[in-house]
């Protein structure tokens, strides 16, 4: 029988898409399964800013083995319990978007609609008050989950900020320690078999000819193996996410790092703001169409907790997605394969789940087209309810002060997306297909957060007796307010675990 596997793994540039993928692949394919060769130039830069996460990446840190703490000491990073949204509804609006559980779900129904009894009849406003993780990051709290038996304090559930040039070093040094070859050089040109039409080989910038049997694409907006080589086409998505620039730059920050990420919509577009250990990550994503690009960059300035480090860098882009992920002997990850703005910190996540699937799909040289068709259509479902909830961010809004709100508050949404607001809007109930990557609670924080306020709540909660429901209320909020009070702060967690 012939051995017809996979004899050698190319990826074509480095960043966080690229040393994600060979660090996966290294751990995954032990024992010399094949050669993995990674090709990037240090002459291409990176933003590196800052990066934040979604709590999904600690299964990729667990599938590498990674020590947490190493990790963060390493890339200067801190936790992360949450989104805080600023402005967003309407001007003077705030919100947490937060990880994990809220309150306590009883007797089978979720708990957020005994909340909207209570808060329909004139009780609780926010219902981050029955969050732990939402009422942690807003007081600087923070610690990883212990053995505390039915204490919301035994299910913390978090992610990370980090150095994102710091996190590709990281994995750089994973992976080649595990056998990945690092090939310095500019690529210039991919060759294609002429009967296939498969890539065979890339040519760099000297001459230097590498050939392969599986071809990963990492080189960013340029996408030049899936784009330029193959010319697998763009969906542009600017109808319904309007904005297509962004300035990022660090500042100076300080040795007391809040435990969120921060969004504060502005006229035409929104701020974001990661805290890292050493400094802040911070950026302006804005419409070109609603605001001219000196204008976006000294809002950005103007509003820094810090000195900036650096001098602003501009990324100009399309937000949408790949007509194909993986074409023929080629799949696209990270920027290749399309663009969502990091508003719900989804771009790290979405390599990795390239990553998990491309592993799930792995070929050999046959590449059959079942396979890869299966491979499309999982991606392309993903990127699309990604793409949902964050039109709804936008679509979700009462602003009416600037012609971009005006935009996006009366713009066309999708139809999926329509349902689901709709479903919301009158009886507090969310559809949610399975392998969404947002669940229910998401959903609900973000709509509740930005002014959805659904007409009713789930009948059933009517069969709690009113003594025992004040009474649950009134325990479940207790208990959350102990627990918040007995975390030590994110500051000393840190100092006393994963000091850079």
């Amino acid at each position: 029988m012939n051995n017809n596997n996979i004899r050698k793994i190319v990826i074509v540039g480095g960043g966080t898409a690229g040393w994600m993928a060979a660090a996966a692949l290294s751990r995954v394919l032990k024992n010399r399964f094949c050669d993995i060769e990674l090709v990037e130039s240090e002459s291409i830069g990176t933003v590196g800013v800052g990066e934040a996460t979604i709590p999904q990446i600690q299964v990729f840190n667990h599938m590498l083995g990674l020590d947490e703490d190493e990790f963060l000491r390493k890339t200067c990073g801190t936790f992360k319990l949450g989104i805080q949204f600023v402005d967003w509804g309407r001007k003077g609006d705030s919100y947490i978007h937060a990880f994990g559980e809220v309150g306590k779900d009883m007797d089978g129904i979720p708990f957020y609609h005994y909340w909207l009894k209570d808060h329909l009849r004139g009780g609780s406003r926010d219902i981050g008050e029955y969050t732990l993780t939402a009422l942690a990051a807003l007081q600087g709290r923070f610690m990883r989950s212990v053995n505390a038996g039915n204490s919301p304090l035994s299910n913390i559930t978090y992610a990370f900020h980090f150095d994102a040039g710091l996190y590709a070093r990281f994995l750089r040094e994973y992976a080649q320690q595990r056998g990945v070859i690092r090939t310095e050089g500019v690529v210039v040109k991919a060759a294609l078999e002429p009967d296939r039409g498969f890539i065979e080989s890339i040519r760099l910038e000297d001459g230097r000819v590498i050939e392969g049997d599986l071809f990963i694409d990492c080189s960013g907006f340029r996408a030049l193996l899936i784009g330029e080589a193959l010319g697998v086409g763009y969906e542009d998505w600017r109808h319904w996410l309007p904005c297509d620039r962004a300035w990022a730059v660090p500042c100076e920050g300080d040795d007391n790092p809040a435990p969120y990420t921060r969004s504060t919509a502005r006229a035409a577009g929104w701020q974001w703001r990661i805290p890292l250990q050493h400094r802040i990550g911070n950026g302006h994503v804005f419409s070109s169409q609603f605001m001219e690009e000196d204008e976006a960059r000294e809002i950005l300035l103007r509003n820094l907790d810090g000195a900036p480090l650096a001098d602003p860098k501009l990324l100009r882009f399309t937000t949408g997605k790949r007509d194909r992920f993986w074409h023929k002997n080629c799949v696209a990850l990270g920027l290749a394969s399309g663009f969502m703005e990091p508003l719900e910190s989804t771009s790290i996540h979405l390599v990795q789940s390239a990553v998990a699937r491309l592993l799930s799909f792995f070929p050999d040289r046959h590449f059959d087209p079942v396979d890869i068709d299966e491979y499309n259509r999982q991606t392309h479902f993903e990127m699309d309810r990604i793409r949902d909830f964050l039109i709804l961010h936008y679509r979700a809004t009462e602003r009416d002060d600037s012609d971009f709100w005006d935009y996006c508050r009366t713009m066309k949404i999708p139809d999926s997306l329509a349902q689901k607001i709709e479903q919301f809007r009158a009886n507090g109930r969310i559809v949610r297909a399975s392998g969404e990557l947002f669940n229910e609670l998401s959903w609900m924080e973000v709509m509740l957060g930005q002014g959805i306020l659904p007409r009713g709540y789930h009948p059933l909660v009517d069969a709690m007796p009113e003594d025992r429901f004040a009474g649950r209320m009134h325990e479940i909020k207790s208990v959350i307010e102990r627990s918040v009070a007995a975390m030590p702060s994110h500051r000393d967690f840190i100092a006393a675990h994963c000091r850079m």
